[in-house]
Order: structure tokens, then sequence, then C-alpha cells
């Protein structure tokens, strides 16, 4: 029996959504609201980025054991699970501890432990979600969703970054208990997703070309390994490979920096440098106004990427990805209290960065083409999911040592090498343009 689509890709994409931002930015909220020093929290969420970096190691696989969508479910029923630990598991410091700022790592190995197995089980369910996609949907059908498969995943977006920030704050108000206020939100965000987790068992197709493949035998795995070998011999054969990878892997750089410490600076109170706002304005500041601006950004891009083609395009998305940066610099420096000018400077940054990072999916796509272009994309996103890891992984420590002006000031001197970068690419005039 055919199902419909729009009774299962928008949950489908919604929940592929709720599972990364838990994991890469309610966890950057969570720990300093906890009282793990700056350094620590971003090292070691930066580090739960590593699994959307090595997917490409493991995604050949999905697809030869088991069927998409028994990954889907299967990683659905061991994310809901994961965030109920997560509420459970949670250490209680005092508030005592909590407001040194330095709460011992060590208090969270179990947390760290079942957000490494959360991460790991998302990267599966990306790997597993789109191929299904691609499965259960004829190409006109798909050509026609992918709207509302973007447009799900951003109100994921709003969701895991703004409603769930939004309601950890209320109850962080209420009862006076951090430890407290973030386990209730992580049960509540585990009840959602078991929600949602049930209704794809029961509502998720079961398309005829969603086969089991492992059943060719030994010879389908050799196969698939050698294919896997040639995917990333002829990547790295490419023309202009290095200068390609620099690309990726620089020219979000100062990006990478100023995220990772967006929410603890708008979170630390004026003594220590930041703007004091309580958690739940976070979530409508960051996760709600930022994320509406950062879509916005994206939309746009793509409107003048259509117009211009990527050559053109390349420098005026360049100097809006950086540029931009200078908000933080003047609200570091100045710390106003108003939250209009406040939500306007996150906004115009996160705008920046929406029509930005549109030239920098283009080039993936562009330099992804050919015969393994599946493939190729993979390990191309690959290396944009490395460039936001390594310099989150420092970002916390050189903020310790500099304070936030200095350190939104290095975040400025790393927009050269955004523009350096940019200056050795060279691709198809043409490419790009509708």
């Amino acid at each position: 029996m055919k199902i419909n689509p729009w009774w299962w890709v928008p949950t489908l994409y919604f929940a592929e959504g709720i599972p990364y931002f838990i994991v890469n930015n309610i966890s950057v909220i969570m720990f300093t609201n906890m009282g793990m020093s700056k350094g620590d929290m971003a090292m070691y969420t930066s580090l739960l980025y590593l699994p959307w970096v090595i997917k490409p190691l493991w995604s050949p696989f999905v697809d030869i054991i088991k069927t998409k969508r028994w990954w889907i479910t299967s990683m659905q029923i061991l994310m809901s699970i994961a965030f109920a630990l997560l509420a459970f598991s949670l250490p209680h410091p005092s508030p005592e501890v909590i407001a040194t700022g330095n709460t011992g790592v060590s208090l969270f190995s179990l947390t760290l432990v079942i957000f490494w197995i959360t991460a790991f089980a998302s990267a599966t369910h990306d790997i597993a979600a789109d191929g299904f996609y691609m499965l259960a949907l004829e190409p006109g059908d798909q050509s026609l969703f992918v709207g509302i498969r973007s447009t799900f995943y951003r109100l994921s977006s709003i969701f895991g970054q703004g409603v769930l920030v939004v309601i950890a704050g209320l109850l962080e108000r209420k009862t006076g208990d951090v430890p407290l206020a973030w386990s209730v939100t992580l049960l509540s965000a585990a009840v959602l997703f078991a929600s949602i987790t049930a209704w794809h068992v029961f509502r998720l197709p079961r398309p005829a070309g969603d086969t089991v493949r492992c059943s060719e035998g030994m010879a389908s795995s050799r196969n698939i390994l050698k294919e896997f070998g040639r995917t990333f011999k002829t990547f790295f054969r490419k023309r202009h490979v290095w200068i390609a990878m620099t690309f990726m892997l620089l020219y979000r750089l100062p990006e990478a920096f100023l995220v990772k410490m967006m929410n603890p600076f708008l979170l630390d109170p004026a003594d220590k440098g930041g703007l004091g706002l309580s958690t739940e304005m976070v979530g409508l500041v960051y996760g709600t106004v930022g994320v509406a601006a950062l879509t916005a950004g994206g939309i746009l891009g793509g409107v003048a990427a259509s117009r211009w083609g990527l050559k053109r395009s390349l420098w005026p998305m360049a100097l809006s990805l950086t540029l931009p940066c200078l908000s933080f610099v003047f609200l570091a420096a100045f710390q106003p209290e108003n939250i209009w000018l406040i939500s306007g400077c996150v906004a115009l940054d996160q705008f920046g960065y929406g029509f930005g990072f549109t030239a920098y999916m283009l080039y993936l796509i562009w330099f992804s083409d050919g015969e393994f272009k599946t493939a190729h994309y993979s390990l191309c996103t690959a290396f944009m999911a490395l460039s936001m890891m390594l310099p989150g992984m420092v970002a916390g420590y050189i903020q310790e040592a500099v304070g936030y002006v200095c350190f939104f000031g290095f975040v400025m001197v790393c927009c050269l090498v955004t523009v350096l970068v940019t200056s050795l690419v060279k691709v198809d005039p043409e490419y790009g343009r509708k």
C-alpha cells in the first residue's frame, strides 16, 4: 500500500534534526549552565562532531546490512532511550560548585558517553534517512518534497535550539535547580522523540527497492570495500584537491570559533565579560531569532547564487560570512543590555552566515561532480564537519586565556583566512547559474 509522503517526510526530517541539535547545541548551553569550564566544555562538545566527520567510513554498510527502514526505526528507538538515560544520568553538582565555573568533567563522564552514543546513532540515522528518501519517492516527488524536508529540518532547529532551551530556562528560574531543569527538559524531548518513533514504526512505507543486500554473501561486502577504496582514490586524485580541501576546512574558520562561544558569551554575567542573558532569553535570541535569520540568509543566498553563479557569488558571500562577525566585537566591547540591539546583532551575524554558507555548499556540490558524486559529496561533508570540530576544540581555551573582547578580535583576524582560501579556488564561471 502506497503511503502519502505527507504522512512521513515532515516527521522524518524533523526527527533527523532533533538529535543533531541536542548533541551539538543544547550540550553547550547545558554544560555551561552546570559550571563546566569554557575550555573543557568547548573541547568535549566539539568532539561530539566526530561521528559526522567519519560517517563515510560506515555508510556503505548501511546499504548492505538490513534495510534503510530498519536502520531508521532502530536508530530512533536507540536515541529515544538515550535521551531518557541522559535525563536520569545528569549529575547534580551543588549551586556553589556550579557558581565556581569549574565543575569537574569527571562528573559528566556517563553523560558524555550517552551523548557519544546518541551522536553515532544520529549520524547513522542521517545516512539511512537520506537513502530512504530516494528509495521511497519517485523522482518527481523527490523534487516536490525537497523544500518540505528542508523546512521541517529547520523547524527541528528552532525546537532544539529555541523551544527546549526556553523550557529549560523557565524551569531553571522556577525551581532554582539547574540540573533538575535540564533533566526534565531532556525527558520531555525523550517522550516527544519516542512518539515520533512510534509513528514511524507504523507509518513509514516499505518501498520495494529497500531490500537487504547482505544475502549476496561476502562477495558483496568485498565489492563494497573495493568500491569504497576506489571512492577514496578518485577523490584524492581530483584536480586541485588540496586547494579544495583547504577551502573546505578553512572557509568557515571565523564562524567555527564564534559559534562555539556564542551561547556562553550570551549567558555569562557582565563581570565575566558576557551579556548576562537568562537561559530562556538565549533560546529566544539565538535559537529562534538567530535561526530565522540564518534561514532567511540561506534562502536569499540560493536566489542570488542561481542568478550570479558560483564564481560571482564567492566574494560577496565570503564577505557576508566574515564582516558580520564585527557585531560580536561590538557586543563584547560595550556589553549592551538592550535585548533588541543584542537580537539585531545576533540576527545580522546569522543572516550573513546563512548567505555566505550558500557558496560553500555549492562548491561542495561542484567539487563532488563526477563518477562517484554521492560518495564524494559524503567525503566533502566530512571535511565540512571537521572544519567545525577542530576550531571548536580549542575555542574555549583561547577565550579563557584572552577574554571575550580579544577572542572576538581573534575571530576577525581569522576572517583573513577566509579571504585567502577564497582567492585560491577556481570554479566554472557558469556553474550554479540558472
